[in-house]
């Protein structure tokens, strides 16, 4: 199974949510090809109602523990209450890697 996937179960299982998309971004990181190591995880769930985004992802660090102490390097979180979700415009774009050989590059 790989990483993504089981990043997806655990959040669709744990969070019950009305979204979620959870992205590979490895390919635009200085990592091997096929990588999965850098991910970007949308998640609308009832479940963040009321809650601080700072409480959201520490719940889903609690739930991901294993993989971002194993595969996962980089994780961006973008965290809604469904009203919230509503109200987005969209999700946010990752900026580019500045790490590894692109830094060492400027």
């Amino acid at each position: 199974m790989s990483v993504q996937t089981d990043i997806e179960a655990i959040l669709q299982s744990e969070l019950q949510p009305q979204f979620l998309q959870v992205e590979n971004e490895s390919h635009g990181h200085n990592v091997p090809a096929n990588s999965e190591t850098h991910f970007k995880v949308t998640v609308v769930s009832p479940a963040f109602a009321g809650q601080r985004q700072v409480q959201r992802h520490q719940r889903i660090y609690q739930l991901l523990r294993e993989q971002l102490a194993g595969p996962v390097h980089a994780l961006a979180l973008h965290t809604y209450a469904p009203d919230e979700w509503q109200d987005a415009a969209q999700v946010p774009a990752s900026p580019n890697c500045m790490g590894g050989k692109a830094r060492e590059a400027k």
